[in-house]
């Protein structure tokens, strides 16, 4: 799989932005945040970070996108050992205290649903958080068939996210 061969692809689930609210039901919910440091200067390194797919690089996956920087629309190809998961961007977050985008799934990802990913700053303590929200179900049947196996590789792939930045 290529990125060029993304275009166009739809979406693989109906709920595009529902990581902002309330999640759909008949889906996987993850809710997860990590406090990763303090202040201003630190989320703006974070945030900016992130916004170049930060997390999933530095969670130690391989990251093929059409862009440098994520902005709606963008398609990405993030590789974890031999399984390749098609993405679209599907919205950003570019609010003061808090940065981040969410990507849903393409034909011949594993899984059917979306992700977010921001870091958030707290004015009040000064805390920066990094977040992670998802929705998602099984979309093929060997991952149906490693149910057990993907819904933990997910969890700790969602830990090296927080970690990452």
């Amino acid at each position: 799989m290529k990125l060029s061969d993304l275009t166009g692809q739809p979406l693989t689930y109906q709920e595009v932005g529902a990581t902002a609210d309330a999640m759909p039901p008949g889906y996987r919910h993850l809710r997860e945040a990590e406090l990763i440091g303090k202040g201003r200067e630190r989320f703006e390194r974070a945030a900016a970070a992130g916004m170049r797919w930060g997390m999933l690089r530095g969670a130690g996956l391989r990251v093929e996108a059409t862009s440098a920087v994520a902005e709606v629309g963008a398609e990405v190809l993030v590789h974890l050992g031999p399984v390749a998961a098609p993405c679209r961007v599907v919205y950003v977050i570019d609010e003061a205290d808090r940065r981040g985008f969410a990507y849903g799934t393409l034909g011949g990802h594993p899984e059917s649903g979306e992700e977010m990913f921001a870091v958030r700053f707290d004015p009040a303590t000064g805390d920066v958080y990094a977040e992670v929200s998802a929705f998602s179900r099984h979309a093929t049947w060997w991952s149906r068939l490693a149910a057990p196996a993907t819904s933990l590789m997910q969890r700790l792939v969602t830990r090296r996210y927080l970690r990452a930045l």
